[in-house]
């Protein structure tokens, strides 16, 4: 056998092997296609059943923290975060104007914490909820906002807000439980989920009966309050 003719069955042999190899790739794709497949399928159906609804604006949910007489005709609702100082800064406001819009008003508040930027903003919300499961809600709501400059910082911030519930009288096991419980979990998710449908991404944000709310001001709210409840509560003409 000349040296050509070696050449060629050498070049041959690398080719049937090449396509074997490849056959042999294309079989365990297939496989493994047939195995991930499933596997995707229950993970997405499984996130999409664990996913909680999620309510716009202009809607209440049955789980919603509810400030002031839920029957008033003007609704405000607020996207926030408890280590956000803007947030601070926009629930003092509302707690100056709140004598003067009460009357009109209610308010919601739903969780946005932003924790790229603020590492103790979901702790935060799940404190606020778990002390909601005792009817603390705006109490522990009013704690995280004002003492925001002390907590923002500390590397551990459990025992802060283990604090703020001893001076609430709550029951620091049961807030415990319900801080891991999946319904406080679920709802400062879909709270979230619920602001980015909203068009929400940063905070604070606020829509007074669904309109967004640009210049958070006490005299634009107040404006916005007062125009909102004149068209709620005249007369139908003809």
């Amino acid at each position: 056998m000349n040296r050509r003719e070696k050449q060629r069955q050498i070049r041959e042999a690398k080719q049937k092997a090449a396509k074997h190899k490849q056959q042999r790739l294309q079989i365990l794709g297939r496989l493994a296609l047939y195995v991930a497949l499933p596997v995707l399928l229950i993970f997405v159906v499984y996130v999409l059943v664990s996913q909680g609804p999620t309510y716009s604006p202009v809607e209440v949910a049955p789980n919603d923290h509810v400030f002031g007489d839920p029957e008033t005709p003007v609704s405000i609702v607020v996207y926030a975060d408890f280590q956000c100082p803007a947030c601070a800064t926009e629930s003092q406001l509302m707690a100056r104007i709140w004598p003067r819009i009460e009357n009109r008003a209610h308010m919601i508040f739903r969780h946005y914490p932003l924790t790229a930027t603020n590492p103790h903003a979901w702790t935060a919300a799940l404190y606020a909820e778990a002390a909601g499961r005792q009817n603390r809600f705006w109490e522990m709501h009013d704690f995280l906002f004002v003492n925001q400059p002390i907590w923002s910082f500390l590397p551990d911030v459990e025992s802060e807000f283990d604090s703020y519930a001893e001076t609430l009288e709550l029951d620091l096991e049961q807030l415990q439980t319900d801080l891991e419980s999946n319904e406080v979990i679920e709802k400062v998710r879909d709270d979230q989920r619920g602001g980015n449908a909203a068009g929400v991404r940063s905070t604070p944000v606020m829509f007074i009966n669904g309109r967004r709310v640009a210049q958070l001001t006490a005299s634009r709210i107040m404006e916005l309050v007062d125009e909102q409840y004149r068209e709620a509560t005249a007369e139908p003409s003809g």
